[in-house]
């Protein structure tokens, strides 16, 4: 993972924005993944509305997580350095459905992800 500043945000990706044609419309180009698990998370799915982000995942419906605290939920996925302004294109692609908290993953590393914005928020 690069350690350029100007790619300071840590993105942690388990769904839609790990594909390669969602990264080319959102930031113009293919971000470098390191694989990575989130603990006390568990995933199910969630139907998109927004046409636009249809069109651009190719999916109706889009993974989402929500914090359980049970250590034994994980889910999989990557994670991204990206910079702040590509944070803000994440950020718009994102629907409504969806809140971007902080979390520690599985390797330590502290990254923005995208969460059910009804899920509880850890302690």
């Amino acid at each position: 993972m690069t350690t350029d500043p100007q790619f300071s945000e840590r993105l942690f990706s388990y769904g839609t924005l790990q594909l390669e044609q969602v990264q080319i419309a959102t930031f113009g180009r293919k971000l470098d993944a390191q694989t990575d698990d989130m603990p006390g998370f568990s995933l199910t799915m969630l139907k998109i509305e927004d046409p636009q982000v249809v069109a651009t995942s190719g999916k109706t419906h889009h993974p989402v997580v929500a914090w359980t605290g049970n250590p034994a939920d994980r889910v999989s996925g990557a994670v991204f350095a990206i910079t702040p302004e590509e944070l803000a294109q994440a950020d718009a692609y994102e629907v409504a459905a969806y809140r971007r908290d902080r979390v520690t993953l599985a390797s330590g590393v502290s990254a923005w992800v995208y969460v059910d914005a009804n899920s509880p928020r850890p302690d």
